[in-house]
C-alpha cells in the first residue's frame, strides 16, 4: 500500500521555514512563518504565561480527561474576551480546539455534516491553509475579490459586488476579524457595517477567523468588527486562536464558537460540536487552556498580559514604520508608504513570486511567494540589510 504513495508537495509556508533552517549562509533572514519575534530573533514565552505555569505547577492536581468541549473556565474567559458585553453569552456554543486551525476544521465539519454542499466564500488572497481546511471538511470554497489591482489597498466595491451578485442564502463567508492574513489590509468600521447589512439581507452566515486579537488596534478595538457583524446577523461561527496573543504556538490553544439566534438553540449546537470533536481528536489538551484560563481569571495577571500584548503590537508597528523609512533611504523608485495603513503581523509587500525567489537565492532572505512579509520577524539591526536587499532585487528584476 504505502510504497505507492506519491510525495506530497511541501507546505507553501512551512516548507520555506524548512529550507531556511537548512540554509548554511550567515546573516540569513526569515520573514515567512507567522510567529512573533523579539528584536534578537527569539519567540519568547510571555512573563504572564510563566507566572501562570508556576501557579498551575503548585495547584494542578490532575491530568485526567476534560469534557469533550474542553476546559470550562477557559471557555468562559474566551467568550468574555471575544464578545464582552455585546452579546448574551447564553447564545454561544463554545468548544476548546487545537489552535485556530482546529477551530476552523471543527466549525467546517459541523456545517458540512448537516448541510452538505455548503459554499464558503474566501477572500482573494486569504491564509494559504483556509481552502485546504474547508475543502477537506466537505465545504465548497469560492472566492470574493479583496485587493485592488495594484495590491496596495482594499477593493471594497469589488468585494461587495462579488458577494452581492453571486452570494446565496446559506452561504458561509470567511472574514478576518482583524489583521487580514496575508495582506494586513482591513475594512473600516463603516465598511464592516455595510458587510454586516449585506450578509443579513442575503441570508449569508459570517464564518469569522479571529487569530490576531490585540495585534491590530487593541483587544477591545479588534473585536468591534465582529460585534458589528453580530448586531445584524443572528448566527455566526467564530474561530479564535491564542497562539499569537499568548505566544502559545506549540500548545495549540483555540476555540470554536457557534452563535445562535437565541439561547434555546445553544445545547443542540454544542451537541453537534461535541460529536465533530469526538470522531476527530476526541478530547483537547489541558495545559495551554489552563494557562490562558489562569491569566484571564486573575485580575493582576490579566492586566499584565494586556500590557504584554500592547508591547508586541507596538513593536510590530515600529518595525513597519522603520521598514518604510528604510526603503525610502535606498533611493529605489517604489513607494512603500501604503504599508503604514496595514495592521498586524503581516504586510503585503507587492513583491512577486520571482522576486521572492531572487531574494532567497541571492540574499538568503525568505519571504512567501505571494509577497507576504512577517513584519514581526523584522529587527532594527538587520533592517538596512533587508531594505538594501529588496532594493537590489527590484533593480535586478525590472
Amino acid at each position: 500500500m504505502f510504497e505507492h504513495l506519491p510525495i506530497a508537495p511541501p507546505d507553501s509556508i512551512l516548507g520555506l521555514a524548512d529550507a531556511f533552517a537548512k540554509d548554511p549562509r550567515p546573516g540569513k533572514i526569515n520573514l515567512t512563518v507567522g510567529v512573533y519575534k523579539t528584536e534578537d530573533g527569539a519567540t519568547p514565552i510571555l512573563a504572564t504565561v510563566k507566572k501562570a505555569e508556576v501557579k498551575l505547577l503548585n495547584t494542578e492536581n490532575t491530568k485526567g480527561y476534560m469534557p469533550i468541549e474542553g476546559h470550562t473556565e477557559y471557555l468562559r474567559g474566551v467568550v468574555d474576551l471575544v464578545f464582552g458585553s455585546e452579546l448574551d453569552h447564553a447564545r454561544v456554543a463554545a468548544a476548546q480546539t487545537p489552535g485556530g486551525t482546529g477551530a476552523l476544521r471543527v466549525g467546517a465539519d459541523t456545517v458540512a455534516k448537516h448541510f452538505p454542499g455548503t459554499r464558503i466564500w474566501l477572500s482573494n488572497p486569504t491564509w494559504a491553509n483556509h481552502g485546504s481546511i474547508f475543502q477537506a471538511a466537505g465545504l465548497e470554497p469560492v472566492v470574493y475579490s479583496y485587493l485592488s489591482s495594484d495590491k496596495t489597498s482594499l477593493d471594497f466595491a469589488a468585494m461587495v459586488q462579488d458577494l452581492e451578485s453571486n452570494g446565496r442564502r446559506g452561504d458561509l463567508v470567511c472574514l478576518h476579524a482583524c489583521c487580514h492574513n496575508p495582506t494586513g489590509i482591513d475594512p473600516t468600521l463603516a465598511q464592516w457595517e455595510q458587510i454586516a447589512e449585506l450578509l443579513a439581507r442575503k441570508g449569508m452566515i459570517p464564518f469569522v477567523d479571529f487569530a490576531y486579537q490585540g495585534f491590530g488596534d487593541g483587544l477591545e478595538e479588534d473585536a468591534k468588527p465582529l460585534h458589528t457583524l453580530l448586531k445584524k446577523n443572528p448566527e455566526a461561527i467564530v474561530c479564535s486562536s491564542f497562539s499569537k496573543n499568548f505566544g502559545l504556538y506549540s500548545e495549540r490553544v483555540g476555540a470554536v464558537m457557534l452563535v445562535g439566534s437565541e439561547a434555546s438553540k445553544t445545547e443542540a449546537a454544542l451537541s453537534q460540536i461535541r460529536q465533530a470533536i469526538r470522531c476527530n481528536y476526541s478530547n483537547p489538551p489541558r495545559h495551554g487552556a489552563s494557562t490562558v484560563a489562569t491569566i484571564l481569571s486573575d485580575p493582576a495577571l490579566r492586566t499584565e498580559w494586556v500590557a504584554e500584548v500592547n508591547g508586541m503590537r507596538n513593536r510590530i508597528s515600529q518595525m513597519r514604520t522603520m521598514f518604510i523609512e528604510g526603503m525610502k533611504k535606498t533611493g529605489i523608485d517604489r513607494d512603500f508608504s501604503f504599508l503604514a495603513s496595514q495592521k498586524g503581523m503581516f504586510s503585503y509587500s507587492g513583491l512577486n513570486n520571482m522576486q521572492a525567489d531572487w531574494l532567497k537565492s541571492e540574499q538568503a532572505i525568505y519571504i512567501v511567494g505571494t509577497g507576504r512579509i512577517n513584519v514581526a520577524g523584522m529587527a532594527p539591526q538587520t533592517m538596512d540589510t533587508l531594505c538594501n536587499a529588496i532594493a537590489d532585487c527590484l533593480r535586478a528584476t525590472r
